[in-house]
């Protein structure tokens, strides 16, 4: 049977020369696991990495043999999967491996399609609201800084990983704490999963907007897509992502159980790169194998029980308009695999509490709080620039409280920036915790406050402001049979990796279902 070895390693000493040299019985191994520690590095400490090796020792030592999945023949129709993001390609696969093909319905265009759209949509303000950055193939993360990272213990993390590697990520997504594939490497990688799903006997539709969902009582029967044509299976999975505000409408007048949820809106802040990357790595910061520096920050208002947390941090990136509405703008980040843009960026946003912060407690008051902050934020761009350009302040006059008469710095933006007091878009207890934690960043991370670092707004999507019920056991809705809610636009997820683990989670829980009937009917 495999050792597993765990030792400390300079940044910059390679790891099978030091494998060869310090543990010479070992005959072959596999990186399970690699961390960077770089928290001393500001003070001169050098960067060590933490390793957990799978090691084989013996001749006669073997890895565990890769599991075999059963088979299974679908005697109905096919499931039909809701939204082509990592949580419904992800339940898909899954489905697939195990002999039951599916029906995926994206309202958007496939992930090569989308970036000519959304370029024309990032030059010139010409928005298409079923195919842009939220709405298409990949989901939200094919525009994003692709992490793969995720807080969710699950024997299915690993599983996800390594199916990222089979359709074309690099070797070290499998093993490494805080991987990332990149907005670049992934759009390329969701193309292979579809490809290998079509192999498979799955049926993609794109440019499919499904407007409604068919019920016979409190059992799922298909669903309508916007053409009138209707498609029947017992099974349904919502995999739509958290910006799909049409559709939660629609589960609402259907009597889906739903409730609110707390979510968080604020900015995205943009660093010079190489001024994060000294603030972190210290005299490290050019040693081509630190690349670009991360940061996380979090601050919680124990007066008022609001949490300031940074949020999507995109290390060497650029800031992305990310609206779904024609009268509304939103920010989000990217990167690329290289991370090595001139900039480097990251949520911060404030907590909103369903129950304290919103004045109307109807399922619907969330979306209604996060479409008026991006109706101010588009509304100031139409008065001060075009309506495409996105409302910015440096931090120093936001901290000031004053516009000042300097021009802003050159920024990321592929849509460009206009100067504006981004406080007037917010309500005014957002603002006032986003000053505080920032004061409080600022002393966990000095330097963090810079006259050349710009606020951008506004981050509104970070999350769905709802959670759509289910069964903890089956992962049904609780209210219709057969309709699983899955992923982040669900409420079960918050990043690619935590979506796809849900879509397979979704998927065994169709198959157990799907078994389930065929033994009884047997």
């Amino acid at each position: 049977m495999p050792k597993k070895y765990q030792f400390e390693l300079p940044f910059d000493v390679d790891l099978e020369m030091h494998v060869k040299k310090v543990y010479p019985e070992i005959t072959s191994y596999r990186t399970i696991s690699r961390s960077l520690d770089a928290r001393g590095a500001p003070r001169g400490r050098k960067p060590i990495y933490l390793y957990i090796l799978d090691a084989l020792i013996g001749a006669n030592d073997s890895y565990p043999e890769t599991e075999i999945l059963p088979k299974f023949h679908l005697t109905k129709n096919k499931p039909i999967i809701i939204g082509a993001g990592p949580g419904g390609l992800f339940c898909a696969v899954r489905l697939a491996e195990q002999g039951v093909p599916s029906l995926i319905l994206e309202r958007g265009d496939e992930a090569g399609k989308r970036m000519v759209r959304i370029a024309k949509f990032w030059r010139y303000g010409v928005l298409d609201e079923e195919t842009n950055v939220c709405y298409g193939e990949g989901g939200a993360g094919l525009f994003s800084d692709g992490k793969l990272i995720t807080r969710i213990k699950s024997q299915l993390v690993s599983y996800v990983m390594e199916k990222f590697v089979n359709f074309g990520a690099p070797p070290e997504t499998a093993y490494e704490s805080n991987p990332h594939l990149g907005s670049n490497k992934i759009r390329s990688i969701i193309s292979n999963i579809s490809n290998w799903l079509r192999k498979e006997g799955c049926e993609i539709r794109y440019n499919s907007k499904v407007e409604k969902i068919l019920t016979d009582g409190e059992r799922v029967k298909g669903v309508r897509l916007s053409t009138g044509e209707e498609i029947l299976s017992d099974h349904v999975v919502l995999a739509t992502g958290h910006s799909a505000q049409d559709l939660y409408q629609h589960l609402e007048e259907i009597k889906v159980a739903m409730k609110p949820k707390d979510f968080a809106v604020g900015v995205r802040i943009e660093h010079s790169r190489r001024y994060i990357d000294s603030l972190q790595h210290g005299s490290f910061c050019s040693a081509p194998e630190m690349g670009s520096a991360r940061y996380r920050l979090s601050w919680h208002d124990k007066w008022t029980d609001h949490g300031v947390y940074s949020f999507c941090m995109c290390p060497g990136g650029y800031v992305l308009s990310s609206g779904t509405e024609k009268d509304g703008i939103v920010v989000n980040g990217m990167s690329n695999f290289a991370r090595n843009s001139p900039w480097s960026n990251s949520a911060l946003v404030v907590s909103v509490k369903t129950e304290t912060d919103l004045k109307e407690k109807d399922l619907m008051a969330g979306l209604r709080f996060q479409h008026e902050i991006e109706h101010k934020a588009w509304t100031l761009s139409k008065e001060k620039a075009t309506g495409r350009e996105l409302p910015a302040m440096t931090v120093k006059e936001f901290m000031d409280g004053k516009i000042s008469d300097k021009p802003l710095p050159v920024t990321s933006s592929p849509s460009g920036v206009f100067k504006a007091d981004i406080r007037k878009i917010f309500p005014e207890f957002i603002i006032a915790h986003l000053r505080k934690g920032l004061e409080q960043f600022n002393r966990d991370l000095p330097g963090f406050i810079h006259d050349e670092a710009l606020l951008i707004a506004p981050e509104t999507r970070t999350s769905a402001p709802l959670t759509i019920l289910r069964n903890k056991e089956t992962l049904e809705s609780i209210s219709h049979k057969g309709l699983y809610p899955c992923g982040e636009g669900a409420g079960y997820a918050g990043g690619i990796t935590s979506a796809a683990v849900d879509g397979v989670k979704c998927a065994l829980s169709i198959l157990n279902a799907e078994f389930s009937y065929q033994s009884a009917q047997s």
